[in-house]
C-alpha cells in the first residue's frame, strides 16, 4: 500500500484561535487572548491565564471563540469542545491502524492519518482528536507533533516492557509512600511482608543515595510521602522492626557479608564429620609432648597460635605453632572462596564476623587445650643467653597443653616459668629489632565491648604490658622467620614491606602519646607484594603474616606457600597470588573500616549519656577553623572548635561533651 500524504495545513495563528498545548502528560484546550512575537498570552479551559510559547503548541486549530465574552464563558466552551475531541479520539482503534501501516516505510503526516481515522469531511476537531489518541497511546507509534512513524513489532514488543515496568513502577511509589505514611501513623499491620520489594528500594537509597538503579523510584516515594528527607527513612525502618536502633549502617552499606552460603554450611559439616588422623603422615613431626600454652583475650574463642619453651643442655628450644588451616581448607574450596571474598574476620564490640565458619574457626581449626591438631612449627634453637643459633619450620602435630589469659601470664611474669622466660627472650627481641632501626609506636588500645543488658562497657588495655608485649614479639619473630625460610627457597608469598620513614623523631621506646601520633604520621606506608623487602617500622629484612590464618586470608595463603615446599599440594605462582591480592585487597579495606567506624559508633554511643562530662584530650593538629584533638580515656580523635585559648599541639586541655549522635557519627566539644 502507498501511502500519500495530503497537505499539512498551518493555520495562522490570531486572537481567538482554539490551540492545544501539553501541560504535565495532559493535553489542555486553550485560546489566543493577545500574541506578542514568539510569545502567547492564553485562557486555558482552566479558567488559567498563562504565557505560552508558540514553538511549544501541540495543536493549532483555525476555528476562533469570541474573546469579547467572559473569562467564565470562554473557558466552559473550551472545556466543552475538550471533552468533544476526547470521545472523538476514544472512537481511533490504534492497534489496528499499527496492524495495517506497521510494514510501510516512511513517516506519516497528520492530515493523512487524520484520514485514515476518519471519514470525510475533516475538520479540525477530527485533527485534534486524532493527536489526542496518539498522545495518550505510545505503543504503536513514534510520534512527534505532525509525524506518526509506526513501530517494528519488535520495538512494540519492547515498549510493551517498557509500559509494564514503567506502570509497575508507578504502583510501587504508590504503595510505597502508603506504606511509609501507615508506619508514620502506627499503621504497619502486615504490610511490612507484602512490600519486601518496595522495602528492597529504600533500603538501597538510604543506603547508596542514587548508586542504585531504582534510586528514582525511591526518590517518587520519599516525595509522595509524608516525609521529606532520605535521612528520616532510618526511623520508619526502626519503627517497622526492619532495622534495629542501633544498626549497622556501614556493614550494610559496604555490603560485608553477615551469614555463610548452604554451600559453605554443607562443606563445614563434611569437614566435622570426617576425622582425619595426621599420625599417619610421614612428613609431620609429632610434636604433641611438648607443652604449648595459648595466650590470649578473656574472650577469644578462636586459638591459631601457642608458643613452648624447653630447656636444652646447652640453652632453649623455642617453639611458635600455627594451627595448619589449609590440612582441612583447601584452596578453591566452597568454604575457601567465602573466606577469599570475607578476607578477614571482623571483630566490632556488639557483633563478630569470622573468616570461616564457627565450627571450624572455633573448633576444628583452633587450638584448643588437650586436642590434637596439625601444625606448622617454628622451632628456633637458642644458647643460654638467648642467642638465636639455628631455625627450622616444619610441619607438625601439636596439642595445647594450657590455655593462658593476658591477665594469668602477667601475673606468672617473673615467678614463674616458662612464662617469666619468654617474657625476657622477647625483650631482647625487641631490642635486636630497635637496634635494626624499628619504630614501636606504643599506643593504649580501648576495648568496647556490650553487655548483656546493653549497658556498653570499655576498658583501656595498656599493649605494652608483659603478656601482650611477649606475644606479640613471638609472632614478629615468627613471621620474619616464615618469610626468610619462603625467601631462602625462592617462594613467592604474601610479603609485607615498609620503607623507611619520612623522619625519626625518637628511638627506643617513648611513652609520650604526643610523639606517638607524630611519629605515626611520619612512617612510610606499608605495602604489599610477592617479593620479600625490608620491613622499617619492624626492624626486619623480610615479612609476612603466617600466625593467624584462621582470621586473615594473607596468613592462609603464605602458609600454602610454605606447605608446597614440603609437598603439599601445589603453590600459587606469583601471577596467581597477584591476582588474588587484587581481589581481596577492597574486602580487607572495608573490614578495617567497619571495625574501626563500629568501635567509634559505640563509644559516641555511651558519650549520648554523658552531656556536660570533662574529659582530658590531646591537641594532635592545629587548623584554621578547628583543633584535632584525642580524648584520652577512650583514645577517640575529635574536631575541637576555636575558643579564647590558643593550643598548640601536644596540648592537655580538658574538654566537654557538648552534644553526641552515635548514628549520624557527631561529637561536639568545648574546652
Amino acid at each position: 500500500m502507498t501511502i500519500t500524504s495530503l497537505p499539512v495545513i498551518v493555520a495562522p495563528m490570531i486572537q481567538g484561535n482554539i490551540v492545544e498545548y501539553i501541560d504535565q502528560q495532559k493535553i489542555i484546550c486553550a485560546v489566543i487572548l493577545q500574541e506578542q512575537k514568539d510569545k502567547l498570552k492564553l485562557l486555558s479551559e482552566n479558567n488559567r491565564e498563562i504565557n505560552f510559547s508558540k514553538n511549544r503548541l501541540s495543536h493549532i486549530s483555525p476555528v476562533c471563540l469570541d474573546t469579547s465574552l467572559s473569562r467564565d464563558l470562554l473557558a466552559s466552551q473550551l472545556k466543552q469542545l475538550s471533552q468533544s475531541r476526547k470521545k472523538l479520539s476514544e472512537t481511533i482503534n490504534i492497534k489496528e491502524l499499527w496492524e495495517i501501516l506497521n510494514e510501510e516505510t516512511g513517516d506519516i503526516d497528520i492530515s493523512t492519518m487524520t484520514l485514515f481515522c476518519f471519514d470525510p469531511p475533516l475538520t479540525s476537531d477530527n485533527e485534534a482528536a486524532v493527536i489526542r489518541a496518539f498522545f495518550y497511546n505510545k505503543l504503536y507509534f513514534k510520534f512527534n507533533k505532525t509525524i506518526f512513524i509506526p513501530y517494528t513489532p519488535e520495538q512494540v514488543k519492547a515498549r510493551k516492557r517498557q509500559i509494564k515496568e514503567a506502570e509497575k513502577r508507578e504502583l510501587q511509589i504508590q504503595r510505597g509512600a502508603l506504606w511509609i505514611n501507615n508506619i508514620l501513623n502506627n499503621k504497619n499491620g502486615s504490610s511490612t511482608e507484602v512490600d519486601k520489594d518496595i522495602i528492597h528500594i529504600l533500603k538501597s537509597y538510604y543506603l547508596f543515595n542514587n548508586n542504585f538503579d531504582s534510586h528514582l523510584v525511591a526518590k517518587n516515594i520519599i516525595k509522595k510521602s509524608s516525609i521529606n528527607s532520605p535521612e528520616q527513612l532510618f526511623n520508619i525502618f526502626v519503627a517497622a522492626g526492619i532495622w534495629d536502633q542501633n544498626e549497622n549502617i556501614n556493614l550494610l552499606a559496604m555490603q560485608i557479608p553477615t551469614i555463610f552460603s548452604k554451600e559453605v554450611l554443607e562443606h563445614e559439616k563434611k569437614l566435622t564429620a570426617v576425622q582425619t588422623n595426621f599420625f599417619k603422615d610421614p612428613l609431620r613431626q609429632d610434636l604433641t609432648d611438648l607443652p604449648l600454652i595459648t595466650i590470649d583475650g578473656q574472650s577469644t574463642l578462636d586459638f591459631d597460635d601457642a608458643i613452648s619453651l624447653e630447656n636444652t643442655e646447652n640453652g632453649y628450644r623455642l617453639g611458635i605453632h600455627i594451627v595448619d588451616v589449609d590440612a582441612y581448607i583447601k584452596s578453591n574450596d566452597p568454604i575457601d572462596l567465602s573466606a577469599r571474598d570475607r578476607a578477614s574476620s571482623i571483630y566490632m564490640p556488639d557483633d563478630k564476623l569470622p573468616m570461616i565458619p564457627p565450627k571450624l574457626s572455633e573448633d576444628l581449626c583452633s587450638l584448643k587445650e588437650n586436642e590434637i591438631r596439625p601444625g606448622i612449627s617454628t622451632i628456633i634453637k637458642m644458647s643460654r643467653f638467648f642467642e638465636i643459633q639455628d631455625y627450622k619450620v616444619v610441619p607438625s602435630i601439636i596439642k595445647v597443653h594450657k590455655k593462658m589469659t593476658y591477665s594469668e601470664a602477667n601475673l606468672l611474669n617473673g615467678k614463674n616459668d616458662p612464662i617469666t622466660t619468654l617474657y625476657k627472650i622477647a625483650t631482647l627481641l625487641r631490642e635486636k629489632r630497635l637496634k635494626a632501626g624499628a619504630i614501636q609506636i606504643t599506643l593504649p588500645e580501648v576495648n568496647v565491648w556490650i553487655e548483656d543488658n546493653q549497658e556498653i562497657g570499655y576498658l583501656k588495655i595498656d599493649r605494652e604490658n608483659p603478656s601482650r608485649m611477649l606475644v606479640s614479639e613471638m609472632m614478629i619473630f615468627a613471621n620474619s622467620l616464615m618469610a626468610e625460610f619462603l625467601s631462602n627457597n625462592n617462594m613467592p608469598a604474601v610479603f609485607r614491606s615498609q620503607a623507611q620513614p619520612k623522619q625519626r623523631l625518637f628511638k627506643g621506646i617513648e611513652t609520650s602519646l604526643s610523639l606517638n601520633f607524630m611519629q605515626r604520621k611520619q612512617l612510610s606506608r606499608a605495602m604489599i607484594g610477592t617479593n620479600p623487602e625490608s620491613h622499617s617500622g619492624l626492624g626486619v629484612k623480610a615479612y609476612v603474616t603466617a600466625t593467624s590464618p584462621i582470621r586473615r586470608y594473607h596468613d592462609l595463603l603464605t602458609q600454602r606457600q610454605i606447605k608446597a615446599i614440603f609437598g603439599y599440594g601445589k603453590a600459587y605462582s606469583k601471577p596467581e597470588l597477584e591476582t588474588i591480592l587484587q581481589t581481596i585487597s577492597p574486602s580487607i579495606a572495608n573490614a578495617g573500616r567497619v571495625q574501626a567506624s563500629r568501635k567509634r559508633y559505640w563509644i559516641t554511643k555511651y558519650l549520648e549519656s554523658k552531656k556536660g562530662t570533662a574529659y582530658e584530650a590531646l591537641v594532635l593538629d592545629c587548623h584554621r577553623d578547628h583543633y584535632n584533638v584525642l580524648v584520652k580515656e577512650f583514645m577517640l580523635e575529635a574536631k575541637l572548635p576555636p575558643s579564647g585559648i590558643r593550643l598548640k599541639n601536644g596540648d592537655i586541655v580538658q574538654v566537654i561533651v557538648q552534644h553526641a549522635d552515635a548514628r549520624r557519627d557527631q561529637l561536639s566539644l568545648f574546652v
